[in-house]
């Protein structure tokens, strides 16, 4: 199972971000993903679910301003983020887990900042 994620980078307050993670090693449609977050000097946090079928659940810090999606032909986990503030800027890990074992992408910095 490989997980990479891409698109991190700095943007302004108030900005938008998008993140891509590219699952490789397992069906991809056949499994829940989720966006965790870890930002500096704090505990690593959940951000986003899309289960198989397309539903979402979100953290109450991201909702209204984030979408999780994906793209199964692509084996593709997308987080779209807007309205983005100097606290959100973390570490982005794209994970999944199966079987009770959990595999993690090696995270994408995000730096909201003027």
């Amino acid at each position: 199972v490989q997980l990479v994620e891409s698109g991190g980078g700095l943007v302004q307050p108030g900005g938008s971000l998008g993140l891509t993670c590219v699952g490789s090693g397992f069906t991809f449609s056949s499994w829940f993903m989720n966006w965790y977050r870890q930002a500096p000097g704090k505990k690593r946090e959940w951000v986003a679910t899309i289960s198989t079928s397309g539903s979402t659940n979100y953290a109450d810090s991201m909702k209204g301003r984030s979408t999780i999606s994906r793209d199964n032909d692509k084996s593709t986990l997308y987080l779209q983020m807007n309205k983005l503030t100097p606290e959100d800027t973390a570490v982005y890990y794209c994970h999944m887990k199966r079987y009770d074992v959990a595999y993690w992408g090696k995270g994408i910095l995000v730096t909201v900042s003027q």
